[in-house]
Protein backbone atom coordinates (compact mmCIF):
# COMPACT_ATOMS: atom_id res chain seq x y z
CA UNK A 1 0.00 0.00 0.00
CA UNK A 2 1.46 3.04 -1.12
CA UNK A 3 0.88 6.85 1.10
CA UNK A 4 -1.56 9.19 -0.10
CA UNK A 5 0.36 12.21 -1.75
CA UNK A 6 -0.43 16.07 -2.45
CA UNK A 7 0.93 18.73 -4.45
CA UNK A 8 0.78 22.51 -3.63
CA UNK A 9 0.79 25.26 -6.34
CA UNK A 10 1.89 29.01 -5.70
CA UNK A 11 0.36 29.90 -8.57
CA UNK A 12 1.41 28.21 -11.67
CA UNK A 13 4.43 26.86 -10.37
CA UNK A 14 4.60 23.51 -8.33
CA UNK A 15 5.51 24.55 -4.71
CA UNK A 16 5.70 21.04 -3.77
CA UNK A 17 4.99 17.38 -3.81
CA UNK A 18 4.88 14.04 -1.36
CA UNK A 19 3.69 13.54 2.05
CA UNK A 20 0.92 15.88 3.33
CA UNK A 21 3.82 16.88 6.11
CA UNK A 22 6.13 17.54 3.89
CA UNK A 23 4.01 19.63 1.48
CA UNK A 24 2.54 21.40 4.44
CA UNK A 25 5.55 22.77 5.93
CA UNK A 26 6.55 23.71 2.16
CA UNK A 27 3.41 25.59 2.06
CA UNK A 28 3.60 27.03 5.82
CA UNK A 29 7.55 28.12 4.41
CA UNK A 30 6.76 29.96 1.59
CA UNK A 31 7.05 33.21 0.71
CA UNK A 32 3.66 34.19 -0.89
CA UNK A 33 1.43 32.20 1.82
CA UNK A 34 -0.34 35.51 2.70
CA UNK A 35 -0.96 36.27 -0.92
CA UNK A 36 -3.77 33.26 -0.98
CA UNK A 37 -2.53 31.84 -4.42
CA UNK A 38 -1.49 28.63 -2.99
CA UNK A 39 -3.55 25.85 -3.52
CA UNK A 40 -2.92 21.80 -2.51
CA UNK A 41 -4.54 19.10 -4.34
CA UNK A 42 -4.76 15.65 -3.42
CA UNK A 43 -2.98 13.61 -6.13
CA UNK A 44 -5.49 10.71 -5.93
CA UNK A 45 -8.69 12.58 -6.69
CA UNK A 46 -6.84 15.87 -7.96
CA UNK A 47 -9.14 17.89 -5.09
CA UNK A 48 -8.32 20.82 -3.30
CA UNK A 49 -7.52 20.31 -0.05
CA UNK A 50 -7.23 22.15 3.21
CA UNK A 51 -4.15 22.74 5.24
CA UNK A 52 -3.89 23.01 9.04
CA UNK A 53 -0.95 26.08 8.65
CA UNK A 54 -1.61 26.98 12.30
CA UNK A 55 1.32 27.59 14.91
CA UNK A 56 5.43 26.83 14.58
CA UNK A 57 6.60 23.70 11.79
CA UNK A 58 6.95 22.31 14.69
CA UNK A 59 3.82 22.37 16.36
CA UNK A 60 2.57 21.44 12.53
CA UNK A 61 4.76 18.29 13.23
CA UNK A 62 2.99 17.45 16.64
CA UNK A 63 0.05 17.65 15.46
CA UNK A 64 0.45 15.47 12.09
CA UNK A 65 2.09 12.64 14.21
CA UNK A 66 -0.35 12.91 16.88
CA UNK A 67 -2.94 12.68 14.13
CA UNK A 68 -0.71 9.85 12.64
CA UNK A 69 -0.34 8.14 16.56
CA UNK A 70 -4.47 8.12 17.10
CA UNK A 71 -5.47 6.81 13.75
CA UNK A 72 -3.06 3.12 14.21
CA UNK A 73 -4.66 3.50 17.59
CA UNK A 74 -7.96 2.99 17.22
CA UNK A 75 -10.24 1.46 19.51
CA UNK A 76 -12.77 -1.02 18.51
CA UNK A 77 -13.74 -2.37 15.35
CA UNK A 78 -10.55 -4.31 12.95
CA UNK A 79 -7.94 -1.95 12.68
CA UNK A 80 -5.70 -3.83 10.67
CA UNK A 81 -8.10 -3.95 7.85
CA UNK A 82 -9.20 -0.01 8.04
CA UNK A 83 -12.79 -1.23 8.47
CA UNK A 84 -14.85 2.06 8.67
CA UNK A 85 -18.64 1.38 10.10
CA UNK A 86 -21.11 3.16 8.12
CA UNK A 87 -25.12 2.88 7.33
CA UNK A 88 -26.85 1.11 4.90
CA UNK A 89 -29.94 1.35 3.74
CA UNK A 90 -31.74 -1.48 2.31
CA UNK A 91 -35.42 -3.06 1.60
CA UNK A 92 -36.28 -5.83 3.63
CA UNK A 93 -35.95 -8.44 0.91
CA UNK A 94 -32.43 -7.27 0.69
CA UNK A 95 -31.87 -8.04 5.04
CA UNK A 96 -33.68 -11.45 4.66
CA UNK A 97 -31.55 -12.14 1.57
CA UNK A 98 -28.16 -10.98 3.51
CA UNK A 99 -29.17 -12.84 6.56
CA UNK A 100 -29.56 -15.84 4.58
CA UNK A 101 -25.54 -15.70 3.14
CA UNK A 102 -23.05 -17.51 4.47
CA UNK A 103 -20.64 -15.15 6.88
CA UNK A 104 -23.48 -12.86 7.69
CA UNK A 105 -24.38 -9.44 5.78
CA UNK A 106 -20.83 -7.47 6.07
CA UNK A 107 -19.43 -10.09 4.63
CA UNK A 108 -21.38 -10.59 1.49
CA UNK A 109 -21.73 -6.81 0.74
CA UNK A 110 -17.31 -7.41 1.11
CA UNK A 111 -17.42 -9.70 -1.15
CA UNK A 112 -19.82 -8.60 -3.56
CA UNK A 113 -18.26 -5.41 -3.86
CA UNK A 114 -15.00 -6.89 -4.54
CA UNK A 115 -16.64 -8.85 -7.18
CA UNK A 116 -18.24 -6.12 -9.05
CA UNK A 117 -14.71 -3.89 -8.88
CA UNK A 118 -12.89 -6.42 -10.21
CA UNK A 119 -15.28 -7.03 -12.85
CA UNK A 120 -14.90 -2.95 -13.45
CA UNK A 121 -11.65 -3.09 -13.58
CA UNK A 122 -9.92 -0.73 -15.62
CA UNK A 123 -13.39 1.02 -16.30
CA UNK A 124 -13.39 2.25 -13.18
CA UNK A 125 -9.72 2.73 -12.76
CA UNK A 126 -10.32 5.08 -16.04
CA UNK A 127 -12.88 7.00 -14.31
CA UNK A 128 -11.45 7.82 -11.42
CA UNK A 129 -8.12 9.06 -13.43
CA UNK A 130 -10.33 11.07 -15.36
CA UNK A 131 -12.36 13.03 -12.43
CA UNK A 132 -9.07 13.79 -10.90
CA UNK A 133 -7.68 14.95 -13.90
CA UNK A 134 -10.83 17.47 -14.12
CA UNK A 135 -11.13 18.36 -10.21
CA UNK A 136 -7.53 19.75 -11.08
CA UNK A 137 -8.56 21.02 -14.00
CA UNK A 138 -11.65 22.75 -13.52
CA UNK A 139 -10.05 24.52 -10.00
CA UNK A 140 -6.85 25.66 -11.31
CA UNK A 141 -7.31 26.20 -15.06
CA UNK A 142 -10.81 27.33 -15.81
CA UNK A 143 -10.21 30.55 -16.65
CA UNK A 144 -7.55 29.28 -18.77
CA UNK A 145 -7.79 29.65 -23.18
CA UNK A 146 -8.65 26.17 -24.13
CA UNK A 147 -10.25 24.99 -20.97
CA UNK A 148 -13.69 23.86 -22.27
CA UNK A 149 -12.28 22.36 -25.38
CA UNK A 150 -9.42 20.78 -22.72
CA UNK A 151 -12.60 19.24 -21.03
CA UNK A 152 -14.39 18.12 -23.87
CA UNK A 153 -10.94 16.15 -25.02
CA UNK A 154 -10.67 14.93 -21.62
CA UNK A 155 -14.15 13.48 -21.54
CA UNK A 156 -13.97 12.32 -24.94
CA UNK A 157 -10.71 10.45 -24.52
CA UNK A 158 -8.77 12.32 -26.36
CA UNK A 159 -5.49 12.74 -26.04
CA UNK A 160 -4.14 13.99 -28.41
CA UNK A 161 -6.91 16.67 -28.73
CA UNK A 162 -6.34 17.20 -24.84
CA UNK A 163 -2.44 17.74 -25.49
CA UNK A 164 -3.15 20.44 -28.04
CA UNK A 165 -5.36 22.26 -26.02
CA UNK A 166 -3.20 22.09 -23.00
CA UNK A 167 0.20 22.99 -24.74
CA UNK A 168 -0.36 27.16 -23.93
CA UNK A 169 -0.45 25.96 -20.52
CA UNK A 170 2.43 26.89 -17.44
CA UNK A 171 4.40 23.80 -17.95
CA UNK A 172 3.79 22.28 -13.90
CA UNK A 173 0.17 22.23 -14.70
CA UNK A 174 0.29 19.93 -18.02
CA UNK A 175 3.31 17.76 -15.75
CA UNK A 176 0.83 17.40 -13.20
CA UNK A 177 -2.67 16.57 -15.29
CA UNK A 178 -0.21 13.87 -16.60
CA UNK A 179 0.70 12.71 -13.48
CA UNK A 180 -3.06 12.68 -12.62
CA UNK A 181 -4.31 10.90 -15.99
CA UNK A 182 -1.45 8.10 -15.69
CA UNK A 183 -1.72 7.35 -11.90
Amino acid sequence: MTDKTYSAFDGSNLLASGALIEVTLAVKAAPNLEAGTILTFDDETGKVVDLDLYGTPDEIGARHRARAAGMEARGRGRPKLGVIPREVTLLPRHWDWLAAQRGGASVTLRRLIDEARKAEGSVSESRARRDAVYSFMSAIAGDLPGFEEATRALYAGDESKLAAETAGWPADFRAYLGKLGSA
